[in-house]
């Protein structure tokens, strides 16, 4: 009896193992690094020019007071209010085609919108960046060859637009598969109802589908949320191509020069703290907002 009531705990060793190893403890030493700083001595020179001194919530203090960390949240919420609604309402709107009985797309169309998905973020950020240089760029070529003056999307004024392109892109499709499973649950038996008294293909997706399919979007806007604000990998590899892009244009970014860069690794990681919290803030916020009347209809 003893040893049924272990088993469970048996089968759950491993991933707490993992979890404690790889998650637990390296949140938790973040978290102590963030409360220390470093004190430089003369010239920083010699074996005792640097020193650990206790920060408090000094390091939290500077980062949240830091104007180039300040612009890089202002800039990635800009860039969360074009990449999520575009993304998540792509997704739909594809979903939605897929799941209407009088719509025909085919395998190969099905393929080339969750394609991108399957493409890694750092090989999607260079391909989109050389299709971006007016040099090498067919699209810009094309367009100039046919009297159109191409527009320069590594500009200050377009550079946002052209990361967040590639964001959109790339998340399109995953979103598009979780929206259409869902849709692909719901008895045939209600659109059939509504196409009998009359309601078009359009009222059947705005009135029947959207409404029972409300978590599967709030869940993909959860996980588009928290991208948007970990976003690091498309500005860090567009970079290099453009020089409007600043070694601070996303908070990650951020945490990315501090850490190796200045070599200031107390300051990175009370920044990551601040992020990390500032994204559970925001995802908790929203659930709980929404919560109730969007998944009380499970209960």
């Amino acid at each position: 009896m003893l040893a049924r009531a272990r088993a469970p705990y048996a089968f759950l060793a491993p991933a707490l193992v993992l979890f404690a190893a790889f998650l637990a403890a390296p949140i938790l030493y973040t978290a102590y690094l963030s409360l220390w700083k470093v004190k430089v001595s003369g010239l920083g020179l010699g074996p005792d020019a640097r020193t650990e001194v206790w920060a408090g919530l000094g390091q939290y203090a500077d980062a949240l007071s830091e104007p180039d960390f300040l612009a890089s949240v202002g800039r990635v919420a800009l860039y969360g209010l074009i990449v999520v609604p575009v993304m998540l309402g792509g997704a739909l709107l594809f979903a939605l085609l897929l799941d209407a009985g009088r719509t025909r797309i085919g395998p190969f169309a099905r393929i080339s919108i969750f394609l991108p998905y399957a493409v890694p973020a750092v090989v999607a950020s260079l391909l989109w960046g050389f299709l971006y240089l007016p040099r090498v760029s067919p699209f810009v070529w094309v367009l100039e060859h046919s009297g159109i003056g191409a527009p320069n999307l590594f500009s200050s004024q377009l550079v946002l637009y052209a990361v967040a392109n590639v964001a959109i892109w790339g998340g399109t499709g995953f979103n598009m598969i979780v929206i259409y499973t869902a849709l692909r649950a719901i008895p045939s038996e209600l659109s059939e109802s509504a196409r009998i008294d009359g309601a078009s293909e359009l009222q059947i997706a705005l009135r029947v589908k959207v409404p029972i399919v409300r978590p599967s979007l709030i869940m993909t806007f959860v996980f588009s949320l928290i991208a948007t604000l970990q976003v690091f990998a498309e500005p860090m590899n567009l970079k290099p191509l453009s020089n409007t892009i600043s070694t601070t244009w996303s908070p990650l970014m951020t945490v990315y020069r501090d850490a190796f860069t200045r070599n200031d690794i107390h300051s990175a990681a009370a920044t990551s703290i601040i992020i990390a919290v500032a994204t559970f803030a925001l995802s908790f916020g929203f659930l709980k907002l929404v919560g109730n009347r969007a998944f009380g209809q499970e209960s």
